[in-house]
């Protein structure tokens, strides 16, 4: 098992997400929690290796929609879904959907912990680069239009005074857009910058 692995727990009831917070922090597992799958999704710039254990019930993005837009973004934790009994048919449906395992409430304590140590392992033997790659890509939406330009131009090894013409900027305009894409992108150096770039295989095709 990975020691920076970490159980992203979510689920929209309070009082389950801090039993089982507790429950995993005391089994000696990292746990982030989330209310919701939205605030899952929010975080993903921010995502940590490891899985996912959610509840397919919750307001707004249920499990299975959850699961989807994961697919989508190219987010691929392993996933374990937790379901009421009546809701065994919609874990059927995560589990055709790339779910490695659903749990039925009431469960055993060591049931979910046994389930996530598997979760983890499968993980752990697929890598985490993906995850990075995740990162990289929520970064790259955080900067504006401009900014994304400004970066094009970066990739492409033009220099700043290139860049302002053709964008029809000032060079100093474009020296702050770059000091923004730097930061947000959280690199120190241009070749940190092209390293991320060609992680997410957002290099320029021309």
């Amino acid at each position: 098992m990975m020691s920076n692995s970490v159980v992203h727990l979510i689920d929209d009831d309070d009082g389950v997400r801090q039993s089982l917070a507790f429950l995993l922090a005391t089994a000696g597992l990292a746990v982030r929690v989330y209310e919701s799958g939205v605030a899952f999704l929010a975080a993903l710039g921010t995502l940590q290796p490891g899985c996912i254990v959610s509840d397919v019930r919750m307001p707004g993005i249920d499990g299975l929609e959850l699961q989807r837009r994961l697919k989508t973004l190219g987010v691929h934790l392993p996933m374990i879904i937790m379901t009421g009994h009546a809701d065994v048919p919609l874990a059927v449906e995560a589990m055709k959907a790339g779910a490695v395992d659903f749990i039925e409430k009431p469960f055993d304590d060591e049931l979910l912990l046994s389930a996530i140590r598997v979760a983890l392992d499968r993980y752990n033997e697929l890598g985490h680069h993906e995850t990075e790659v995740v990162q990289i890509q929520a970064k790259l939406q955080s900067l504006s239009p401009r900014e994304r330009q400004v970066l094009d131009g970066l990739l492409a090894g033009h220099p700043n005074k290139t860049i302002a013409y053709d964008l029809k900027l000032s060079p100093r305009t474009v020296e702050v857009h770059r000091a923004n894409v730097m930061m947000k992108m959280g690199a120190d150096s241009l070749s940190g910058l092209v390293r991320m770039a060609v992680q997410a295989k957002v290099l320029p095709t021309g």
